[in-house]
């Protein structure tokens, strides 16, 4: 037969381990990003779990919506600048290709060249 756990009892327990929880009031969203997806969780419910100085989030939510994320590159000018001269292309050219390639440079003044 299990015994039921008093929230009193619990709160009184956690504070004696050093452990304090809060709830974090009216969020409307979590986003969690990674570098190939986002998740978000919609009306959820946060508490924050504070252990020795460390801080634990926990998210409980009613929807939770996951998207693939796409692939932002920055190219450097100068690297666009470089592949348009080796290869004697525009400017656009150049930095449509080395979109294409994912900034690699050398892939990049080949694909032109041929």
């Amino acid at each position: 037969m299990r015994r039921k756990i008093n929230p009193r009892d619990t709160r009184r327990l956690m504070k004696r381990m050093g452990v304090n929880m809060n709830q974090i009031q009216d969020v409307q969203e979590v986003i969690f990003r990674t570098s190939t997806k986002e998740i978000i969780v919609e009306n959820p419910e946060v508490a924050v779990l504070d252990m020795g100085g460390q801080k634990i989030f926990q998210v409980t939510g009613e929807r939770v919506i996951e998207k693939a994320t796409e692939k932002t590159i920055k190219i450097p000018e100068e690297d666009i600048r470089l592949v348009a001269d080796q290869t004697g292309k525009s400017v656009e050219e150049a930095k449509r290709v080395l979109e294409e390639t994912e900034g690699d440079l050398a892939k990049a003044i080949l694909l032109l060249q041929t």
